[in-house]
């Protein structure tokens, strides 16, 4: 079969490429999924630079979010049935023509969500639900993000305004706020000249009682400063930078709590029927339409360095897929 690989770590429209390799059988637990469609994420791109949490031994497969349909089952494996329709979020290898994956961490997916919505069903949209529970806010409450024109940052304001949660989404780009508006998401503020007042004008003065920070740098300092007394800066990412620029004064006069949320690592923990509910709720507000899951471009498995170069580029309102 066909598989992304790549024999060193760096820059992923350099390094990767498309290999022939052994097609895996499944063993005991397991079941071999026939790729569909699978999805680019930050976090994959990361791990091909060797920059991320994970760092896998080379060569290495890539990828880690996909649908498919079950071909081959394991031995014990009663709850997945071959031809069922899947999606994994979590199995690393997934850039391929098949991959081979726990039965139990497959979620199984009904007929009425189609390729490209399963494709991209767990990763981001299960982070983003997982990030507002733990946030434990009420209808009403107010929180802050940025990288509101990320997947995730979009993902939260729409799951927000489902729940009743205020979301002001910071974007770098001035254009980035009519990007969003045209999706439906509004309450987004450029960080150019004047922004902390529109910020104050959204909320008409209301307290934030979390803030989200996926930047790093000056960025986590830009989102503590609108927090309230009592507030909770989550670092949810780092893409600009490793350190974080936080004024003291904030921390200390707002008597305020910084702390991480790495969604693989809750993910893990987190119990199976909180899970099942919360996927439960993914597929609801997908249903009745107010969580979108747009996709920017398909690309043949062959072009992955052209749709790793295309998942950077500004601008862009939904997910880069690949199609073996």
């Amino acid at each position: 079969m066909r598989a992304v690989i790549h024999h060193q770590f760096g820059d992923p429209t350099e390094v990767l490429g498309v290999e022939d390799v052994p097609t895996p059988e499944p063993g005991p637990g397991e079941v071999r999924v026939r790729t569909l469609l699978a999805s680019i994420h930050n976090h994959d791109l990361w791990t091909i630079r060797g920059s991320y949490g994970f760092k896998p031994e080379l060569p290495a497969r890539a990828g880690s979010e996909a649908v498919g349909v079950v071909d081959a089952v394991g031995e014990g494996v009663e709850r997945v049935t071959v031809g069922q329709r899947v999606a994994s979020g979590g199995t690393f290898g997934a850039w391929a023509e098949s991959f081979v994956a726990p039965a139990g961490a497959l979620i199984p997916v009904p007929d009425s969500l189609p390729d490209d919505v399963a494709a991209q069903l767990v990763s981001m949209p299960f982070s983003a639900i997982s990030l507002l529970e733990s946030l434990e806010l009420q209808p009403g409450d107010w929180m802050v993000q940025n990288t509101a024109n990320g997947a995730v940052g979009r993902m939260v304001a729409q799951l927000g305004r489902a729940r009743g949660v205020n979301v002001v989404g910071l974007v770098r780009r001035p254009a980035g706020v009519e990007e969003l508006a045209a999706q439906g998401i509004d309450r987004i503020v450029a960080t150019d000249d004047g922004w902390v007042e529109r910020v104050e004008e959204i909320t008409g003065g209301a307290p934030i009682r979390v803030g989200v920070d996926s930047v790093g740098g000056r960025a986590t300092g830009e989102v503590m400063s609108l927090l309230a007394e009592n507030g909770t800066l989550v670092v949810f990412g780092a893409m600009q930078s490793p350190t974080m620029e936080v004024s003291s004064g904030d921390v200390i006069f707002k008597q305020a709590t910084i702390r991480g949320f790495w969604g693989s690592t809750v993910s893990r923990t987190m119990p199976a029927e909180q899970r099942r509910a919360l996927f439960g709720e993914l597929i609801q507000r997908i249903g009745e339409g107010s969580l979108t899951l747009p996709v920017e471009a398909t690309y043949p498995l062959d072009d992955v360095r052209a749709a790793a170069a295309a998942n950077a580029e500004p601008g862009r309102s939904g997910k880069i897929l690949l199609r073996p």
